[in-house]
């Protein structure tokens, strides 16, 4: 690729090297290698259950986990834009009826007065009609309704993000996807001396909006919970930006000639991640939250995953400091071993091979990790990637998470291992950042970037090819340790439509 003075202008600017370009470019010509499965990680192997004994002892561990002075973080991905959530309103607006037809228009009218920014919307119905809502829907003037729902001179819902967007109602008033996130994050990631630290990742045009919220809103939730919170903000690196290229693999010019460069994907937040400071980061989608009546099983099993990912962490730091102390028996090397292959699910088909020296290294590069526990539900038809057992280039059998994307479309016997996994990845993870000396890990040195996929869009009306990095949970924490937790489903409850926030878990 031969880069103008403009291009490389603009490489500068992003912070992004000639050398990133290049490889990218070879990403599209030569495409991503596709997982390996070896089955679907289930309860009998993958899948930790949790009996009431098992959870109620996690919590107690992370109970005294926190008593000990430490880092606790909430980390909030927020900078996905609502649009897609009003996808279907958006289509009837554009319509040239008047009045609702499919089954989608039809629930949203039908419960209107259930949405919490019920009053919210009456209000600039008011304002820009000078009828209210009942008013104009009595008249058949639906799409009025909809567009002082969605059009910057009324809410803007259509335009903001998730995290501004009023969830739910309660006795105290309609609260924000965001506020639900502060009163979880005083339950469960508030450390003894009675501190908050939430971290949202968003974007630059929202920031201000964002900020705006939290100083309005902070106090009455330091008061409610009798806690201090730290909010801090981080936006998408722009070095973590991907060239789009042509069908033919050539770059992408706009008709200005300026390469087009797209987002990476929520796999480049691994740069934001990494720049945290905690022990423990618990880590979860601003839209998945649930009204203060709902949170009690949330919260408990936030605990126990927490617990959970303490223990194993000790002891595994407790292996990591007797190998660097060099007085190990070999009884204690196979303690290690099962302990990789029984509670970690990692197994190396060549080990029974290694020499003594050579295993005690591998067993020491396996354990000196990032360490992540995941909740996972049982899969009810949502869409997304899943937990499996995946064999890597190197023979080492582990633990993933896997989107359908990455799997040979053409491999029916991998499809089918695909298809049979009976439990979906609902974003509920707890991550342990640090190694035994204290010192954070550095994050993108455990990225597969041999994981990230192609996707095919437009710009323009022309069509264009754009490359998604590993995704945060899936190729961004590839090399992490890993373990699976089974979690209810009500501890599950996204906000992918409008319309979903009718249902129980949001009323």
């Amino acid at each position: 690729m031969i880069l103008t003075e403009e291009d490389r202008q603009l490489l500068s600017e992003k912070g992004i090297s000639e050398t990133r370009i290049a490889e990218q470019l070879d990403c599209f010509s030569k495409g991503f290698p596709y997982m390996k499965l070896v089955a679907p990680a289930t309860v009998r192997k993958g899948i930790r259950p949790f009996s009431e004994d098992e959870r109620a002892e996690c919590i107690k561990t992370w109970d005294a986990y926190k008593a000990k002075n430490r880092t606790v973080l909430k980390f909030i991905p927020a900078s996905g834009a609502a649009s897609r959530m009003f996808k279907d309103l958006y289509a009837f607006l554009s319509a040239s009826r008047e009045t609702p037809a499919t089954g989608f228009e039809k629930q949203f009218f039908a419960g209107i007065d259930r949405f919490a920014f019920y009053g919210a919307l009456n209000g600039q119905c008011l304002k820009r009609e000078g009828k209210d809502i009942p008013a104009l829907l009595s008249e058949g003037r639906y799409r009025a309704v909809v567009a002082a729902l969605l059009e910057k001179d009324g809410l803007g819902y259509g335009s903001l993000p998730k995290g501004l967007l009023l969830f739910h109602a309660g006795a105290d008033g309609a609260r924000t996807a965001l506020e639900e996130h502060l009163a979880e994050g005083a339950l469960y990631a508030c450390n003894d001396a009675g501190e908050v630290r939430l971290h949202f990742t968003v974007s630059p045009e929202h920031q201000a909006l964002f900020e705006r919220l939290i100083r309005e809103k902070l106090p009455l939730y330091e008061r409610r919970f009798g806690v201090k919170y730290t909010v801090t903000w981080s936006v998408q690196s722009p070095g973590t930006d991907t060239l789009a290229v042509e069908t033919d693999n050539e770059p992408f010019r706009e008709a200005d000639g300026t390469l087009l460069f797209r987002p990476g994907g929520h796999g480049a937040l691994i740069e934001n991640l990494n720049r945290m400071d905690a022990d423990v980061v618990f880590v979860k989608n601003i839209d998945n939250v649930v009204p203060d009546h709902l949170k009690e099983p949330v919260v408990l099993y936030k605990k126990a995953l927490a617990g959970l990912l303490a223990g194993l962490q000790e002891k595994i730091f407790t292996y990591l400091r007797r190998i660097e102390s060099g007085d190990y028996t070999q009884a204690q090397v196979e303690e290690m071993i099962h302990f990789l292959q029984d509670q970690l699910c990692i197994k190396h088909g060549e080990m029974k091979y290694f020499e003594d020296v050579e295993l005690i290294l591998y067993i020491r590069a396996q354990l000196l990790r990032p360490l992540r526990v995941c909740g996972m539900v049982r899969n009810e038809g949502e869409p997304g990637g899943g937990p499996f057992l995946v064999r890597d280039a190197d023979g080492v059998v582990s633990l993933q998470i896997v989107e359908s994307s990455q799997i040979d479309p053409d491999d029916p016997q991998q499809q089918a291992l695909f298809e049979q996994s009976g439990y979906f990845n609902p974003v509920d993870l707890v991550c342990a950042l640090k190694d035994p000396d204290g010192r954070n890990y550095h994050l993108p040195d455990f990225v597969d970037r041999k994981t990230g996929f192609i996707s095919h869009k437009s710009k323009d009306g022309r069509a264009l090819k754009a490359l998604e990095l590993p995704g945060l949970w899936n190729g961004a924490m590839s090399r992490w340790n890993t373990v699976f937790v089974e979690v209810p489903l009500e501890t599950f409850n996204p906000v992918k439509t409008v319309n979903d926030l009718l249902r129980p878990q949001h009323q």
